[in-house]
């Protein structure tokens, strides 16, 4: 037996107004500690209190500080640290959630972390539950960069990983209509049908869906373009498509 224990997983740094109060609001037991600059004590000053109750520590700083606290510049003024947060298995059955709305954001292999956070924004925004990644080795995980991009939709979102991204998206095919966002080849989002929830698979921002998860797809959508670029950034795709998902469709004349 090992003299060792294992190590424990490093808190993760929440940056910003937004992303801070939504951490507030949808996990408050999860926050150790904030720090704050001078102009940020009006957001600061419930929460302050808030920790007081509970006996969590909390600390206006200097602009360095906080910058050497948060691991960037781009803090907002605020930062709660707090446990870490990960993406949760998808699990046999499936939680309801992912069926609850009428899009479910699916990851394939992205790995920026910003695409990540800018994607559960867009979710978020157009009323998304949940978004689900692949067990892909290139796929981004929940992380600072990811909570500060997405300025705290992802405390809205349940967010579940699957290691065998086509296996369980065949299964979820029942409950859900599988569409892959493709640069081309696809048809227009208001040509899928919507009797039931889509699951809008979004792939790797260079090498695109994975073959497996590609013929796991029961369709393909692509954006018409102008054709002067090629497609756009993965995350203004996936805002894109999600609206116009969610558009009410045309009636023929």
């Amino acid at each position: 037996m090992s003299d060792f224990a294992p190590r424990q997983p490093d808190p993760q740094r929440i940056c910003g107004v937004s992303a801070v109060r939504a951490l507030f609001l949808r996990r408050p037991e999860a926050v150790q500690r904030l720090h704050y600059l001078a102009e940020r004590r009006p957001v600061a000053g419930p929460l302050c209190r808030y920790l007081a109750r509970h006996h969590k520590a909390y600390r206006e700083v200097l602009t360095d500080e906080l910058a050497r606290i948060a691991g960037t510049e781009h803090h907002g003024g605020i930062v709660a640290i707090a446990d870490p947060r990960r993406a949760q298995p998808i699990g046999n059955p499936p939680s309801p959630i992912l069926f609850a709305a009428p899009v479910l954001p699916v990851l394939d292999g992205i790995g920026n972390p910003h695409n990540l956070g800018a994607i559960a924004r867009g979710a978020a925004f157009f009323g998304a539950k949940a978004l689900l990644l692949s067990g892909d080795a290139r796929q981004a995980d929940l992380s600072d960069a990811a909570f500060r991009t997405s300025e705290g939709a992802l405390e809205h979102l349940a967010v579940f990983r699957a290691d065998d991204l086509a296996q369980n998206l065949r299964r979820l095919s029942g409950q859900l209509l599988i569409v892959g966002a493709a640069a081309s080849g696809g048809v227009p989002p208001e040509a899928l049908p919507r009797g039931k929830p889509i699951a809008l698979v979004l792939g790797h921002e260079e090498a695109g869906l994975s073959p497996d998860v590609l013929a796991a797809c029961e369709a393909r959508v692509t954006l018409p373009g102008s054709g002067l670029v090629e497609s756009l950034n993965v995350a203004a795709a996936a805002a894109v498509l999600m609206h116009a998902l969610l558009a009410p469709r045309r009636q023929a004349p």
